[in-house]
Formats: structure tokens, C-alpha cells, sequence
């Protein structure tokens, strides 16, 4: 039996009907190849406005982990290793691409999603000579993999210490938009882009066909990141399609209008399963929520909706529902309303 909706991810819809009208709009016009036509040039210079930096590297990618792998992998020496959470994308869901480039991924447990300054000093001491990798990049995510987001203090807290330690720190973005409209949230983009050497926003999860933008801070890894970009397979010949895109989601603030919607639904779907007596995981603080359900119930719901199984709680199962920018409104009263069918 088909369920009635799809509480899996944020990017089973196809894209915004305004990405796909600019897209349609684009039609059959020719555009100069690999990213370097007017769409791109044009999105690049809406991303530089919102982040701040007039001289940011700007780049268009196909995907996520394409991105990390593509970024990491472009920073780092052969001997060198990444430091992130045990809960880290590219720890866990992206097939070993970083350490399959050669690169140690260093893990610390995560404390609600998240890793801290004293993480990554255990790390680095721990690594003390050439007979060991050695930690040169500290990965995270904003929104982190529980939904939860890095406060100001605490990302100014990682940053400094990689700077006093001779560390880079990147920001996967894949859900950007969620973590920077969270009311959770103290960050703007400009902050971001202040205090990482290199970051991506992620279009794939809020409102794209397909796509990510990364975004490079530190003027010296700027240098030949086209090069690496092509040998990892990620210069689109037709990038002009991620520009489309981009563009028509910088424009009029969709991008950050749809990350408000589907925070919004999520904050009303959390406040409602606490409600029916149920406890969460992890507080909602983006579009991702964790309820804690017994086996029956879990099964119960599981029958009407689809949503993934998270971890283990006892004798009960945390499961995780993610709330899409295009989920519609009646959905989340529909799904409480079942749930307090016992």
C-alpha cells in the first residue's frame, strides 16, 4: 500500500515551479560552457552580495557529497586528515569518497549533532608526529545531521582555534537555508562566510533540480580550483543549468522563503507530537524532527507515512521526518491527527 506522504528528505519534489519556469525560460538559447556563462556570473555575484565578500570564489557543483569531496580533496595533502563527528556526512553516508582520495576522516562523538573546539584539540594532540596523519581540516554541517545548529559563540569558538592552529574549516550547506532561517540560528551567511575558508550552499535540499555553490573565503585556496574542479569530474559542461537555478532562487529571497516554510512546518509537527505525550531525539531547530515512538506506534505510522528509522532508544526507536520546502500545509495536521489515533 502507497502511504500518503513522504516524510524521507527535502528533495523528493523535482524543484520550485519557479526554477523550473527559469529553466524553461532559458529554452534552447546557446551560453558559453562550464560555468562560465552569464547565469552563472550572474548567480555568483547575487551569492557574493548575500555573503559579503565581493571577492569570494564562487562555484557551481551537480551535488553535495560531489562538493565535499571536491573541496576537501583540493585542500588537502596526501598526508593530511579531516577532523569531523562521528554523525559527519562524509563519515557516514557519502561511501568513503574523502578517505577513498586518500584522506583520513578523524572522528570525535558528536554532542547533539555537533563537535567543539575541545574535540578538535584531543585530535590534534592525539596526532603528534610524521609517523601519523595529520589534521588539517575540520569538517561540520549547519544544519548539523540532527537538525540542530551551530550558534554564533560556538562557530567562532571552532574558527578560532583552527586559526590559531594552522587549521581550515569548512561548512557543509547542504542544508544551509534551514540552519541560516532557523530561529534557533545567530548566524547570518555573512557571518558564515567570515568565519569559514570555505563553505557550500546547498540548492538540491531547498528548492533545486539539482545543484550546490560553493564557496571559497581564503584567498589561497582560490588558486586552480577549476583544475580540481575538472579532474573530479565536476565542471558541467552546461553549468549554466545550476546558475538558472541559483538565480531564480536568490531572486526576491525565495531561497530563504522556502527554508522558513518547511522550518515552520517542522516547529508545528514538533510541537504537536510532544503534545500527543511523545518525546524527541534531538530539540527542532530546522526542518528535520526526531520523535521517539514505541515499536507499535512506529509500525502504526510507518503503514500511512514514510519516514527513516534513526537509532535505537531503549526499547523504543528514534525516528527521523524531514519536512520539505514544498510540504504542504494540511500535511502536518493530517499526520498528528493520525498519530493520536491510538
Amino acid at each position: 500500500m502507497s502511504v500518503k506522504y513522504q516524510f524521507l528528505n527535502d528533495y523528493s519534489e523535482l524543484a520550485h515551479p519557479q526554477v523550473l519556469e527559469a529553466l524553461k525560460e532559458v529554452g534552447n538559447r546557446q551560453f558559453e560552457g562550464y560555468g562560465l556563462d552569464e547565469h552563472c556570473n550572474g548567480a555568483a555575484d547575487l551569492i557574493r552580495d548575500m555573503v559579503g565578500d565581493p571577492d569570494a570564489g564562487v562555484h557551481f557543483i551537480s551535488g553535495g557529497t560531489h562538493a565535499n569531496l571536491t573541496v576537501i580533496s583540493s585542500i588537502l595533502r596526501p598526508y593530511e586528515a579531516v577532523v569531523s563527528c562521528d554523525t559527519g556526512h562524509i563519515n557516514t553516508h557519502e561511501t568513503g569518497a574523502v578517505e577513498a582520495a586518500g584522506h583520513k576522516v578523524c572522528t570525535v562523538r558528536n554532542r547533539n549533532g555537533k563537535l567543539n573546539a575541545n574535540d578538535i584539540s584531543a585530535v590534534v594532540e592525539y596526532h603528534s608526529d610524521e609517523h601519523m596523519v595529520k589534521p588539517r581540516l575540520v569538517y561540520i554541517s549547519q544544519s548539523t545531521e540532527a537538525g540542530t545548529v551551530y550558534k554564533k559563540a560556538e562557530l567562532q569558538a571552532i574558527s578560532e582555534y583552527c586559526r590559531e592552529h594552522d587549521l581550515l574549516l569548512y561548512i557543509d550547506g547542504a542544508r544551509l537555508g534551514a540552519a541560516v532561517n532557523s530561529d534557533a540560528c545567530d548566524l547570518s551567511y555573512s557571518d558564515i562566510a567570515g568565519l569559514a575558508d570555505a563553505f557550500y550552499i546547498g540548492g538540491t535540499k531547498n528548492g533545486a533540480l539539482f545543484g550546490e555553490a560553493v564557496v571559497i573565503c581564503k584567498e589561497e585556496l582560490k588558486h586552480d580550483f577549476r583544475f580540481h574542479l575538472k579532474q573530479r569530474g565536476a565542471l558541467l559542461a552546461k553549468g549554466a543549468s545550476i546558475g538558472v537555478q541559483f538565480r531564480a532562487l536568490f531572486t526576491d529571497s525565495l531561497y530563504d522563503e522556502l527554508a522558513k516554510h518547511a522550518n515552520r512546518l517542522a516547529a508545528g509537527l514538533a510541537g504537536g507530537i510532544k503534545a500527543h505525550g511523545y518525546e524527541l531525539l534531538y530539540e527542532t531547530e530546522t526542518n528535520q524532527v526526531f520523535p521517539v515512538f514505541a515499536d507499535d506506534t512506529a509500525e502504526r505510522m510507518r503503514a500511512l507515512y514514510g519516514f527513516h528509522d534513526w537509532e535505537k532508544v531503549g526499547d523504543m526507536t528514534a525516528m527521523r521526518l524531514v519536512v520539505s520546502w514544498a510540504a504542504p500545509e494540511g500535511i502536518i495536521d493530517e499526520f498528528l491527527a493520525d498519530l493520536g489515533k491510538r
